[in-house]
């Protein structure tokens, strides 16, 4: 899938070739968009406010750290709220909780990582309504529920939709997918309640919507973690004499490989696909040489970590205007 991306984010003659295809994908979409709009499709309503935080583009965009700066607004503002997830890269189906200590396997990488950030119930499921109920079965202190990712996920009723982009690669060529990387139509942003930029967009302003407000986010962290032992945190300088490998499994790797270049640090840099299962054999870069990584990645190496004490993840948190929590908060007042 990796080498299909590349070229959703440049001209290519492949466009053309894929073209037809995207047509079909888009009045695809459009005909179950509005089959839900005309009700010949259910959705469900909960009896608390859902707050959709999703994206059009295929991949990662920074959905995760945007919610776990939202469940921390939302707290910090009285509310009680709780995420729901499908749960993407892991094998259950069924509804269930996740803990911090679940198998990234069974409920997915994204999910562990917000059990562990975010101070409040998660909960994954293949169907987001019955993710959804049962959390609520299980919470019923729970005011407010938030969806990690699902914006195509008609069925399940909603009262805010946020929708966040790379700022550096936006929309890429604009097609859907398998030509482009959308998975709606970019009119779509049109209908949504806030944009959310994740490091400021590197692209023209003009092809937004201008009645959407938008916002920068922007991700910061400078210490990273062992992941044999979580409390042991260091800085960048930790590296410097280091013969360090830094390997990334996220939407946009050379994001947090440009981060790592800020901080300092020299590294050779490897690649993997988004939510890539990794091996032993993945990151075998020897005993004295270190290797860094995201948190998202760590969730699944800590496992595989054994008496290596030289693996780290670099921990990174969120910067949104408040403006946005307001935003939100007038939405859902009026559901």
């Amino acid at each position: 899938m990796r080498w299909l991306e590349s070229y959703w984010y440049r001209l290519s003659p492949l466009h053309l070739v894929l073209w037809p295809l995207s047509v079909l994908f888009g009045a695809l979409a459009a005909l179950r968009r509005g089959l839900y709009r005309a009700g010949l499709l259910k959705r469900t309503r909960m009896r608390v406010p859902v707050i959709i935080v999703g994206n059009i583009n295929a991949g990662g965009t920074g959905k995760t750290p945007c919610v776990i700066w939202l469940v921390r607004w939302l707290l910090d503002h009285g509310y009680s709220p709780g995420v729901i997830s499908r749960g993407y890269g892991g094998t259950a189906h069924a509804a269930r909780t996740v803990a911090a200590d679940s198998d990234p396997a069974d409920v997915g990488d994204e999910a562990v990582l917000l059990a562990r950030r975010c101070a409040c119930p998660v909960w994954v499921g293949a169907s987001r309504v019955a993710a959804a109920q049962a959390l609520l079965v299980a919470h019923p202190q729970c005011t407010v529920l938030i969806s990690d990712d699902g914006l195509q996920h008609y069925a399940l009723e909603r009262a805010v939709e946020l929708v966040v982009l790379d700022g550096e690669r936006g929309c890429g060529n604009g097609m859907l997918l398998p030509a482009g990387p959308l998975r709606e139509p970019m009119d779509r942003l049109a209908e949504v309640d806030a944009l959310i930029i994740n490091g400021g967009a590197a692209f023209p302003l003009e092809v937004l919507p201008s009645k959407v407000p938008a916002f920068d986010m922007r991700l910061d962290g400078a210490t990273f973690y062992a992941l044999r032992a979580p409390g042991q945190d260091v800085g960048p300088a930790h590296f410097e004499h280091s013969s360090v490998r830094a390997i990334a499994a996220i939407g946009n790797p050379q994001r947090f490989f440009n981060r790592l270049h800020e901080l300092g640090i020299s590294f050779t840099a490897r690649a993997f696909p988004d939510h890539h299962a990794y091996t032993a054999a993945d990151c075998a870069f020897g005993a004295k040489t270190a290797v860094i990584m995201t948190e998202k990645d760590a969730v699944k190496c800590e496992r595989l970590a054994g008496v290596h004490d030289n693996w780290w993840a670099l921990r990174v948190d969120a910067t949104i205007d408040d403006l946005l929590g307001e935003l939100i908060v007038h939405k859902i007042g009026k559901a």
